[in-house]
């Protein structure tokens, strides 16, 4: 079968990009507070129109509404799928095209793209939209946990408890995004938190006090004092980072590296690269963060890589080799 499927996407890459697809379903997240508004709907119909593709753009006002959209459109047979926004919402969007053959395009319209520089797709919207017409066809891997997927990661402790705090405030204070989060900090700093967990993976078991666990969709590459980007997404593994009990300074640095997606040297953590692993605390739920979004979810913690569940729309192999 995994012959099958080579055959089937080496097939897909040789294909003239037209004769793949007509049709894309576009979900924006019109509701980022970035100026996602009927103006950027005009500009994206005018740009899929230029490149050959006919376009029906949606500015989703929600999550809900996103993976709605995306729903309906693998239901009704849309040749391709793309997704403008940041992170979360690539998320919102690929939940629903995982596991399947839909082409999934990118759009990288938030302020981190991690997901969209990780492949080298270009960040200018002209270029991106380009590389949906012109682009071949990479399976990639997906995280999962309790069900729900991730693209880049998933994490527990800190960084979940911050980001809870900072959106409470926003809503209820309305205080500005950093301002938030910097109260939030030093909220989540006063609580001096640390989480007991237990680690099973197929190699070995793990329990540990940490206030920080990081789990990435593939191996992060570590780069001086932050973990960077990665150099594939088709490994079919999950890198493990269990933050080592620090001290209160040593906490305060893990709560702004973590915020600012910056985390610490290597030696500061439990490193694990694995295919799936459960994680077991003293909680019946737990927050978990996955790409960004927080929720509640059950525990045990099932974690597991979906080798090649996603078929994404990257720039040809030429353009990337100039881009990495």
């Amino acid at each position: 079968m995994r012959v099958a499927d080579d055959l089937h996407d080496r097939d897909l890459e040789l294909a003239e990009p037209k004769a793949r697809w007509r049709t894309v379903q576009v979900i924006v997240n019109g509701s980022a507070g970035q100026g996602h508004d009927d103006e950027v709907k005009r500009k994206l119909l005018d740009l899929f129109t230029r490149h050959g593709l006919q376009a029906e753009v949606t500015l989703a006002g929600s999550g809900e509404e996103m993976i709605a959209t995306a729903r309906r459109a693998r239901e009704e047979g849309t040749d391709a799928v793309v997704a403008g926004g940041g992170d979360g919402t690539i998320n919102a969007v690929a939940s629903q095209l995982a596991g399947t053959r839909i082409p999934f395009g990118v759009l990288p319209l938030g302020t981190l793209n991690h997901f969209a520089k990780d492949l080298g797709i270009p960040l200018d919207l002209e270029q991106a939209v380009r590389t949906v017409a012109e682009g071949r066809l990479k399976a990639v891997d997906v995280g999962e946990v309790n069900g729900r997927i991730f693209l880049n990661n998933s994490s527990l402790g800190l960084y979940p408890d911050i980001v809870r705090d900072r959106e409470m405030q926003q809503r209820r204070l309305g205080r500005g995004k950093w301002v938030a989060a910097a109260w939030a900090t030093v909220a989540a700093l006063r609580r001096y938190p640390f989480l007991a967990v237990r680690v099973k993976t197929e190699q070995t078991e793990k329990v540990r006090m940490t206030p920080f666990v990081f789990i990435g969709n593939n191996e992060y590459s570590m780069e001086g004092l932050s973990i960077g980007m990665r150099n594939t997404l088709d490994d079919g593994q999950l890198s493990l980072y269990i933050a080592q009990r620090p001290g209160r300074l040593g906490l305060l640095r893990f709560a702004l590296r973590a915020l600012f997606g910056r985390l610490a040297q290597a030696r500061d953590f439990d490193v694990l690269l694995v295919e799936n692993m459960e994680i077991e605390t003293q909680h019946a739920r737990l927050r978990v963060a996955t790409d960004g979004e927080v929720c509640w979810m059950e525990t045990p913690l099932r974690y597991r890589a979906r080798k090649g569940a996603l078929t994404v729309i990257v720039p040809p192999a030429s353009e990337r080799a100039t881009q990495a």
